[in-house]
């Protein structure tokens, strides 16, 4: 069973994170061949300050990498 686990800042809408979730299972299972209930997504949020990039805090940057 795919298990995926995504790290991202938190702020995005719950709308995103449902396209997401969903767009990301369609692909996997079309690309596996299984069945979509076999795919397990995580999706961890961080906080601005518990990020860096570059040595740099997100919470510190004027202009947000994307990553």
């Amino acid at each position: 069973m795919p298990r995926v686990v995504i790290q991202m800042v938190e702020g995005r809408p719950l709308e995103k994170k449902r396209a997401l979730v969903k767009n990301l299972t369609d692909t996997m299972a079309d690309t596996l061949g299984i069945s979509k209930d076999r795919i397990s997504i995580v999706i961890h949020e961080v906080k601005e300050d518990q990020l860096a990039h570059g040595g740099i805090l997100w919470c510190d940057r004027d202009v947000k990498p994307c990553i």
